[in-house]
């Protein structure tokens, strides 16, 4: 099948993250994570506007708050800070704190990673060792839900990453990047609790990183080391197509546009890699719809 590649105009980031389509706005949100930096990607105008975190050093990921305009959670090394942006201006300010994690000593160096709202609202979001270390699995995933404590979910991770919901089939997947493998959970979506993690996709060569789904239950993986994104059916663990970008670290993938047919891509321009490294693109002519994402209620 063929697909058209666009970059998105000043799409830029050192490590672009956490695409979110907001169906509200028609707009595309995404992170640099190491910059704290907010972007917002106006679809109608095809015009991108960022904003730095003022005091922050890190985002990494943004997600609208449900029921509060120009409210977002980011990501802010182990915080859940609600942010305030207007989507336009070149700043952004934290306006409270909802949650924090991993206060103990052995985890002072970690910091939130990955983090994305399940179709109920509930905020799923873990950790990892700042540094790439094939030692560290000092991660956790933890799920955030609304009048409720924190929950840890699951420990000794390396690197928490992608995260996506099929409620058709009552499945949950997530990826650990150090294992090299996506998981596939059985999910209650009345209480939020995984079960049953079994491997539905590993790839010996390339890491795993972002992930979304389309309406047919098939899953998108982002391989930080390989050029591609991955399509995958979960059932039979078949590769039905590779995305081919024109660099080399895929960091994630997010369904958006007016009819959720495009698939926004964002990547990273880490360890000097050159240009078009770290522009985010909107691939189209896939054949294929999203599921709409959902918004944190804290």
């Amino acid at each position: 099948m063929s697909y058209t590649l666009e970059e998105l105009p000043n799409s830029h980031g050192l490590l672009g993250e956490g695409p979110h389509w907001d169906i509200e706005t028609q707009s595309l949100y995404y992170v640099d994570i190491p910059n704290a930096k907010l972007f917002r990607y106006d679809y109608e105008e095809n015009k991108t506007y960022s904003a730095i975190i003022e005091g922050e050093n890190h985002a990494s990921f943004i997600i609208p708050v449900d029921g509060e305009s120009g409210k977002f959670a980011v990501g802010c090394e182990r915080r859940v800070a609600v942010v305030a942006w207007d989507g336009v201006s070149p700043s952004a300010k934290v306006e409270r704190i909802a949650y924090s994690v991993q206060p103990g000593e052995e985890f002072s160096s970690n910091r939130i990673n990955d983090g994305k709202a399940d179709p109920r609202g509930r905020l799923f979001a873990g950790t990892m060792f700042p540094d790439i270390d094939m030692t560290k699995r000092t991660g956790e995933l933890y799920r955030f839900e609304k009048g409720k404590p924190v929950a840890p979910i699951k420990s000794e991770i390396g690197i928490s990453n992608g995260l996506a919901w099929n409620e058709k089939t009552n499945k949950f997947y997530y990826i650990d990047t150090m294992d090299l493998e996506v998981k596939e959970y059985d999910y209650d979506f009345d209480t939020g609790v995984p079960s049953n993690p079994k491997v539905v996709f590993k790839h010996a060569e390339h890491w795993p990183d972002g992930m979304t789904i389309d309406s047919e239950g098939n899953i998108y993986i982002a391989t930080f080391t390989g050029h591609t994104v991955y399509k995958v059916n979960p059932r039979t663990s078949e590769i039905l197509q590779e995305i081919k970008l024109p660099t080399k670290q895929i960091t994630s993938v997010a369904f958006g546009g007016p009819n959720l047919d495009v698939l926004f891509v964002t990547t990273s321009a880490y360890f000097d890699e050159p240009a078009p490294a770290g522009n985010t693109f909107k691939v189209t002519g896939l054949g294929v719809k999203g599921l709409p994402m959902s918004k944190v209620k804290i």
